[in-house]
This record gives structure tokens, C-alpha cells and sequence, in this order.
């Protein structure tokens, strides 16, 4: 999700000539040439082919990675490359649910492990087909239909300012004092949302609905989507966020400082590998196999660590800032297997609404 900007985002995503009344030959001539020389280069740009990749909106926003990775592929395809920016990976799966097969969607960017299964029973995405010998995340990945691009912890992000005590654990933040408050996304809508709801049911069991109705005293809101929840954090609004372990890195290469901090957990922190795959029904599968090659080559992987502010899933060609060496690495990555999350998700949300009593 995120593509990690803290503060709220944008919702991203030909003068008429005047009259001619000289008489001139040559002044009309001169016009045409103008207006038929100018109108060459449109038409060549609307023959090209046009690649529609779905995403979430930090992605495509002019901070975040999409325009460097739109840039570079567009030299080498050939084609124009068409944002559909949605507010995040749960939020694109639900879009393409009510498409279907009549989704205008080349490419899919921003779902994660969490939802490839439930992706993947909507049988609308087809074999990637491409080679993810680079691909390289914690606990190894493979999938004949989707790719990893990148990868990162969910982690509470504090306000070294404002709390001087962090919780060092998930049951400390479940437990602590009420007046700290923390801001967390929506489930149904967010994968940072998804990844607490699965984070707190990996380490809780048949106890994360009354861990949740503890935790509720200390929730100051739901938002939507990641940017919105963020935001309140860096504007004081609130203390603590649910975000990501890379997220401090933002803030110590952007704005020099390490006021934001990531809490290191006990239990061990959930992990988040964020995927892309091709839709089957699309009028352009070569472009879109390429495109998915291109989102793991060195030249996007470059891109993504500081737009998007999460690790790359393949190698670079940069190492990346020093900055990147100091964030928090759990000693214990916990994860459910794909298949899990799509047949208990609606259930753990169900849950999770009646403990917040929503």
C-alpha cells in the first residue's frame, strides 16, 4: 500500500484557434503547416498501443514510483502506459470483482500474498510468464501468475516526540495506556488494515476478537486507506500508525530526521509482499508480460525504495541509502498462507467489526 508518502495524497489520477481573415496565401498556408505538422506527432501518439495498470493511488501520485516506472518502460515499448489509481490493494481487488471480465485492466499492481488466493478465484488473471530468478524475499516466493516487486514489515510507527516509552510488543500496544492513542486502516479496504487484522490473529488465536476489544481503547480512528491514517501522525493529530518498518526512511532521507520511529515487536511482525500479474482478457498480452519483467528489472527496482519507500524484491543496480541499513528487521516474520486468508478473511473481519463494534 502503500509507497510510503506521509501526508494526505491528491486524487490522481488545446486552445481553440482564432479566427483567420487575412487574405494572405501565405498566412493560411503557413497555419495549415503549423496544424497539420503539429497534428503528425498526435496521431503517432494514438497509435500506439495503450497498457491500463490498476494500482493504488500512492503509486501513481508524482512522488511515487509510477511516473519514473511509466517513464522508462514507455522508451522501450512502444506504447502509452494508462494509470487507474484506486485507494488501495483490497480496494483494486474489490474493482475488478464488480468488472470482471469486462475490466478495461491490462495489468494489475498492488495486490499482495495476502489476496492472490481470492485474486486467483476470480479467474480473471492469466500466467505471467516471466522469469523471477532475481526475485529474492524473505521466506521465498513463487507463482506461475503473480510477481513480488516488493516487500516490507507492517510495524507501529511512533512520534519519538510525542511517546517516549514505545510498546515493544504487540501485547504492550494492545494493553497500554489508553490516553497514547494509534490511528489503523480499514481491513475491508486497506492491506496495511488486512495485515493487522492477520497480524493479530497469527499471535492470538481464538483470543484476537478480545485483544481487539481491548486494543479498541486505544484506537483514535478507521481510515480507508494508509495515506489518510499516516497523515494524522505526522499532523499530531495522533501518536502512533500502523504502517511499515522502511517507513522511518522516508523521513531520515526526505526531511533529515528520526523523529518517526518503527517499534520492534517480541511476537515477531507480519510480513507484506506486495505483487502484480497480467489479466487475462487483455488486448495486449505481450506488452503486459513485458511490463511485469520490467517491473522487476534493476531500473524499477531502482526506483521503488525511495518512492515507494519499501525493499525491492529483486536485485538493484544501486545499493540502497544508508538509511535503509538502520531500520528495524524482525527476528521473526510471521505470514499465513494465501489459501488461509481466503477462506477465514470475511470471517476475521467479521470479527474484527464486532469488537470495534462497527
Amino acid at each position: 500500500m502503500p509507497r510510503m508518502r506521509p501526508f494526505p495524497l491528491s486524487n490522481d489520477k488545446e486552445a481553440p484557434l482564432g479566427s483567420l481573415q487575412s487574405p494572405s496565401i501565405f498566412v493560411v498556408s503557413a497555419v495549415a503547416a503549423i496544424v497539420f505538422g503539429a497534428a503528425a506527432p498526435a496521431a503517432a501518439e494514438e497509435d500506439k498501443p495503450s497498457l491500463t495498470v490498476y494500482t493504488y493511488e500512492s503509486f501513481v501520485a508524482d512522488y511515487g514510483p509510477g511516473p519514473q516506472i511509466k517513464a522508462g518502460f514507455e522508451k522501450i515499448c512502444g506504447c502509452t502506459v494508462k494509470w487507474v489509481g484506486l485507494e488501495d490493494g483490497v480496494a483494486i481487488l474489490n474493482r475488478l470483482k464488480l468488472e470482471g471480465a469486462s475490466t478495461s485492466a491490462d495489468v494489475v499492481v498492488g495486490l499482495d500474498t495476502n489476496l492472490i488466493a481470492e485474486a486467483k478465484a476470480t479467474g480473471l488473471f492469466a500466467p505471467h510468464g516471466a522469469d523471477t530468478s532475481a526475485v529474492d524475499v524473505p521466506g521465498g516466493f513463487s507463482d506461475p501468475v503473480f510477481i513480488p516487486y516488493d516487500y516490507g514489515w507492517f510495524a507501529v510507527v511512533y512520534d519519538s516526540q510525542a511517546i517516549g516509552a514505545p510498546p515493544q510488543s504487540l501485547e504492550e500496544l494492545v494493553s497500554g495506556n489508553p490516553e497514547e492513542k494509534i490511528a489503523i486502516e480499514d481491513p475491508r479496504s486497506s492491506t496495511p488494515g488486512l495485515g493487522l487484522l492477520l497480524w493479530m490473529k497469527k499471535v492470538y488465536g481464538d483470543s484476537a476478537e478480545a485483544k481487539w476489544r481491548e486494543l479498541s481503547k486505544r484506537i483514535l480512528t478507521v481510515t480507508p486507506g494508509w495515506s489518510e491514517a499516516y497523515g494524522l501522525l505526522t499532523s499530531g493529530e495522533v501518536p502512533m500508525v500502523l504502517s511499515y518498518t522502511t517507513s522511518p526512511a522516508y523521513h531520515v532521507i526526505e526531511e533529515e530526521s528520526d523523529r518517526y520511529r518503527a517499534a520492534a515487536f517480541d511476537e515477531g511482525h507480519y510480513i507484506q509482499i506486495e505483487v502484480a500479474g497480467r489479466i487475462a482478457s487483455s488486448d495486449h498480452p505481450d506488452l503486459a508480460r513485458d511490463f511485469l519483467a520490467y517491473l522487476i528489472s534493476p531500473a524499477a527496482q531502482d526506483v521503488l525504495p525511495t518512492t515507494n519507500w519499501m525493499l525491492p524484491a529483486a536485485a538493484t543496480a544501486s545499493p540502497l541509502p544508508d538509511a535503509f541499513k538502520e531500520l528495524v528487521t524482525p527476528d521473526k516474520t510471521l505470514s499465513f498462507d494465501p489459501q488461509t486468508v481466503a477462506d477465514s478473511r470475511r470471517a476475521w473481519t467479521q470479527e474484527w467489526l464486532q469488537a470495534l463494534g462497527r
